[in-house]
């Protein structure tokens, strides 16, 4: 197997970092990419927001590496958790004794590549590893990479060298997006999710209040509570909740607010749906305490309404969006479609609920009370009694 190692202090990781572990992955044909956030780095000074921060959005990174890539990413901490410098060398020989049998490519940019023969035991690292170094700015010339793979090639004749100019440049370093960032500029060069994670948590001197955000600022943020494999589904859905409002005479900035955020808990084991339910005293029947797909509407709507500020009726949206419920307002039905019917989905019936949708909202709602509650009996699944009384309430109309 071919494993990727490509570590850095990911401060914040950004889309050159991004482009540069894609297009690694794909010229050496690696089979899976491991992504290090250093601990301490010998080599410089971190200007740190906290290692659990740069982390996380190295975590976010991964994902959309993955999804773009096609192969496992995955995050090691294990320089984070390492007491002392950050070496290169330790990283290299604790991942050679763990994985002995794999072929290890080490992945660095230019800087890297043009001092590799001053770090810290670098014939260890060229011993138990190939490199790969790529190009980052216009600046980087294949004559200057010629010159060092010949001077490495002579120094360390075992060496297993490759050099490659990255596709999409992306001219911006992190030194540059941290002085950015505070005046409310960079977040071109950055994803989505890592640019609204560094807005919520207010890290590298950003202070937005996230009580009262734009729609423009709020989908950022809410993104950034996703795995990557969902965005296209949550913008999905705020699409579909705009078309539907418009249509039907709802509020348009509602629809869209809460269709931002109907899924931001999503991603959350039972465990830490369970301890949100108990931070906000969110009351739950028998079916949801074991539920998984049910407490991300309570716990969304909670996070709605004590993160962002949402009003009531934003939050019940978002509160009923799984389940339903009898009598639901018309806010609450669109978010409900929306998330059913957003241009993504692709289901049997999928099209003629569409149809159903757009020539009458409360038919469509009906059929697709009916459509789930279908589903989950065919496959033994538990059906919610708010669910089973929405349809019926429809039903009696």
């Amino acid at each position: 197997m071919k494993l990727g190692i490509y570590g850095g202090s990911f401060n914040p990781p950004h889309l050159g970092h991004l482009h540069a572990a894609i297009a690694a992955a794909a010229y050496l044909r690696l089979d899976e990419l491991l992504l290090i956030p250093a601990g301490v780095p010998p080599h410089k000074q971190l200007d740190d927001p906290g290692a659990a921060h740069r982390a996380a959005m190295t975590q976010l990174m991964a994902q959309q590496a993955a999804l773009e890539a096609k192969i496992p990413v995955r995050v090691s901490r294990m320089e984070i958790e390492r007491a002392g410098k950050s070496y290169t060398a330790d990283t290299v020989r604790a991942l050679h004794e763990q994985r002995p049998d794999d072929e290890l490519w080490l992945l660095m940019g230019t800087d890297m590549f043009l001092t590799l023969q001053d770090w810290y035991h670098p014939e260890e690292i060229l011993e138990r590893a190939g490199v790969c170094a790529f190009g980052r700015s216009e600046k980087d010339t294949e004559e200057l990479f010629a010159v060092q793979r010949d001077y490495l090639a002579r120094r360390f004749p075992s060496a297993r060298i490759v050099t490659m100019t990255l596709p999409n440049l992306v001219e911006i370093s992190s030194t540059q997006l941290r002085e950015a960032l505070p005046r409310g500029e960079g977040g071109k060069y950055l994803t989505p999710q890592i640019c609204g994670y560094i807005l919520r948590e207010h890290l590298y001197g950003t202070n937005l209040d996230l009580k009262h955000l734009t729609l423009d600022e709020l989908r950022p943020v809410a993104l950034s509570y996703l795995k990557a494999k969902r965005v296209r589904h949550v913008l999905g859905v705020e699409e579909e909740a705009m078309r539907l409002a418009e249509k039907y005479g709802a509020d348009v900035d509602k629809a869209r607010f809460a269709a931002l955020l109907h899924d931001c808990t999503k991603k959350l084991e039972l465990s830490e749906q369970l301890a949100l339910c108990e931070q906000y005293r969110i009351e739950l029947d028998d079916l949801e305490r074991v539920a998984l797909k049910l407490l991300h509407a309570k716990t969304g709507a909670a996070i709605a309404r004590e993160v962002f500020g949402a009003p009531r009726d934003v939050c019940d949206a978002i509160l009923w969006h799984t389940t339903g419920r009898a009598d639901m307002t018309l806010l609450e039905k669109v978010i409900y479609l929306a998330d059913y019917i957003e241009p993504n989905r692709d289901f049997d019936g999928v099209d003629a609920l569409r149809a159903a949708v757009y020539e009458d909202l409360d038919r469509g709602l009906e059929l697709g009370l009916k459509m789930s509650i279908e589903e989950l009996e065919e496959r033994g699944s538990p059906v919610h009694r708010c669910t089973r009384e929405a349809y019926e309430f429809l039903k009696g109309k």
